[in-house]
């Protein structure tokens, strides 16, 4: 199986990447955002625990993370890997995922990360928010704050991953076709 983790900072183009990758190579793509979505619109009991957290304004605790995903995965055992889009975005988070891949007999195949000059992730995100809706999109300064956040928070998450040789960086720049090329490259690579 390959299972990916798909890194980058907020507008990098994970989620377009993510979206021909599944076509190309039967992969399930495990967003969290969708996953705290689907648990929570459904009321399952994930779902509600999430709730009660974010209702109360604290972070949900990564074990209902960890439980979401576990069931995303073993609900779909016949892919032919995953891509993991948003998780792991801290260390521990890295070590519950690769404990959750140890059960499953799997291991993380590589993380890799959209490198994008923050100039052009500003650009985009802002181009974004044209038509997303979303207001931390259409403000520079959120925008900037969101990538130092990144800067700071997620990215040891890169480094935990370059220990084990698992890392690796593609040129995020470029078309949405050079960017799948140069992505592709490396997922044929690990076969």
């Amino acid at each position: 199986m390959i299972n990916l983790i798909l890194f980058g900072p907020p507008g990098s183009g994970k989620g377009t990447q993510a979206a021909k990758l599944v076509e190309k190579y039967n992969l399930l793509h495990i967003s969290t955002g969708d996953l705290f979505r689907y648990e929570m619109g459904n009321n399952t009991p994930l779902g509600l625990e999430a709730k009660s957290y974010i209702n109360k304004g604290e972070l949900v605790p990564d074990s209902v993370t960890i439980g979401m995903l576990r069931n995303k995965v073993e609900a779909n055992p016949d892919v032919a890997g995953y891509i993991f889009d948003g998780f792991p975005r801290t260390i521990p988070q890295s070590e519950a995922l690769d404990k959750l891949m140890a059960e499953m007999d799997q291991k993380i195949s590589k993380l890799i990360m959209l490198d994008v000059e923050d100039v052009e992730i500003v650009t985009r995100l802002l181009e974004r928010g044209k038509t997303s809706g979303r207001k931390d999109d259409a403000d520079e300064g959120v925008i900037r704050n969101r990538i130092d956040v990144y800067k700071d928070n997620t990215f040891p998450v890169y480094d935990f991953y370059a220990q084990s040789g698992t890392s690796v960086k593609v040129d995020g720049m470029g078309s949405i076709e050079e960017i799948f090329d140069r992505l592709c490259a490396q997922i044929d690579a690990i076969k």
